[in-house]
C-alpha cells in the first residue's frame, strides 16, 4: 500500500526521485496521467490496467463518460523508473500540474499523486479543516 508525504526537488531535466520505500511496489513501469484537483497521478502498471478496465467497460453513449475518458487517457504516458529510482515527468504533464522544482509525492492507496508543493500546502489545508465533515460522509454510506 503506498502511503505517506514525501517533499522531493523535480530536477532541470525533469526527473523526479521516488521514494525508496515507494520503489519495490511500483515496479520499474509506471503511468503517469493527468489527475483531479490539479495534481498527477501516478499508477504502477499492474494499477493502471485494473483501472482502465473498469473504464473500458463505460457507457460510450454519455458524453461525460466520453469526456472523462479523454482527460484521463489520453494524457496518460508509461515511463520507466531508471537505475537509480527516478522518473521524467512529461512537458505537458507538468505544465498541467502546474509543477515548480519543489513537489510533494502523496501515497494514495493505489497510486502516487505528484503536486506542486504551494499546491499541496494550500490544499492540504483546507481538508484538513473539512475532515470531520468528509468522515461525516464517508459513515453515512458505511465507509467509517
Amino acid at each position: 500500500m503506498l502511503i505517506g508525504e514525501y517533499k522531493h526537488t523535480l530536477d532541470p531535466k525533469k526527473r523526479l526521485s521516488l521514494p525508496s520505500k515507494w520503489r519495490k511496489e511500483l515496479g520499474k513501469k509506471l503511468v503517469i496521467t493527468r489527475g483531479l484537483d490539479n495534481c498527477l497521478f501516478v499508477y504502477p502498471l499492474k494499477e493502471w490496467q485494473k483501472i482502465t478496465a473498469k473504464i473500458g467497460q463505460l457507457p460510450l453513449g454519455q458524453a461525460d463518460t466520453r469526456s472523462f475518458n479523454r482527460f484521463f487517457l489520453s494524457g496518460a504516458v508509461e515511463v520507466e523508473v531508471d537505475s537509480v529510482g527516478r522518473i521524467l515527468v512529461p512537458d505537458f504533464l507538468k505544465e498541467f500540474a502546474q509543477l515548480a522544482s519543489s513537489v510533494i509525492l502523496a501515497g494514495i492507496h493505489d497510486r502516487v499523486e505528484i503536486w506542486d508543493e504551494k499546491q499541496w500546502s494550500s490544499y492540504k489545508r483546507s481538508i484538513e479543516q473539512n475532515a470531520d465533515t468528509l468522515a461525516e460522509k464517508l459513515g453515512e454510506i458505511g465507509v467509517l
